[in-house]
């Protein structure tokens, strides 16, 4: 699912580009849900809703934050969002290299522009997709990439992800989880999956990452450390 967001401050703007989009997009696989009319709306709606935008239409020239400066702030927390500055000028010399735009397009939006650059979208998202785990709880749906992923956890029904930003919880059993992941994390106890790079130190009896200390019990201890070791030598924890 490819999740878009039109950030822009003037209605007719945004509802030009939702139009345009909407003949291209993929139904059922590819939608817009979400318009913010400015960019400290978007910023701040974005920071606490990490992984659930793909991509993000972003006005340059918008009243308050204008574009540049919302993106720069996006960044700070979310380096994954995929960045397209919109501009009303056709002439406008625009750099958007420090942010990661992925691209800008002048208004108004040529069909064809939009549909070369969607392409390129799917081609990007297909490719980080197999690297991504995304679940769904109360607060929305969130997607994360392996690499920003510390360790999983169960707590009863739930199970807990954790990153160095915070923790995320969603219901489902901690042997489901491994099933997905289990050439990219390793199950270091009956209650914990970890994610081999992010492991600090390497003790007989306990993992430290991100300075936590977790158990690792008799019963996965000899498999899990041989991995983990392996990992941090290079391979992946299937020794490849």
């Amino acid at each position: 699912m490819l999740r878009i967001a039109i950030c822009d401050d003037e209605t007719n703007a945004r509802d030009a580009l939702r139009f345009q989009l909407e003949k291209i997009l993929i139904e059922d696989a590819e939608e817009i849900v979400y318009e913010f009319s400015s960019g400290t709306n978007a910023a701040s709606w974005l920071a606490n809703h990490p992984g659930e935008i793909d991509l993000l239409f972003l006005d340059v020239e918008m009243k308050g934050l204008n574009g540049m400066e919302t993106a720069e702030k996006i960044r700070t927390f979310n380096e994954q969002i995929m960045i397209v500055f919109v501009t009303g000028y056709s002439d406008y010399v625009f750099d958007g290299y420090h942010v990661g735009a992925l691209d800008y397009l002048v208004k108004p939006v040529s069909e064809e522009k939009l549909r070369q650059l969607i392409g390129r979208v799917r081609t990007k998202s297909a490719q980080e997709e197999s690297h991504t785990f995304s679940l769904k709880n109360m607060d929305g749906t969130w997607r994360f990439r392996f690499s920003d992923i510390l360790y999983f956890y169960s707590d009863r029904r739930k199970v807990i992800l954790v990153t160095a930003k915070g923790e995320y919880s969603f219901y489902a059993r901690l042997d489901e989880v491994e099933r997905k992941l289990a050439s990219d994390f390793i199950r270091v106890h009956q209650r914990y999956l970890i994610n081999p790079a992010n492991v600090d130190y390497l003790g007989s009896e306990s993992i430290t990452i991100n300075g936590q200390q977790l158990p690792c019990s008799r019963k996965y201890r000899e498999t899990a450390l041989s991995k983990i070791a392996r990992s941090m030598m290079g391979g992946n924890a299937d020794g490849v």
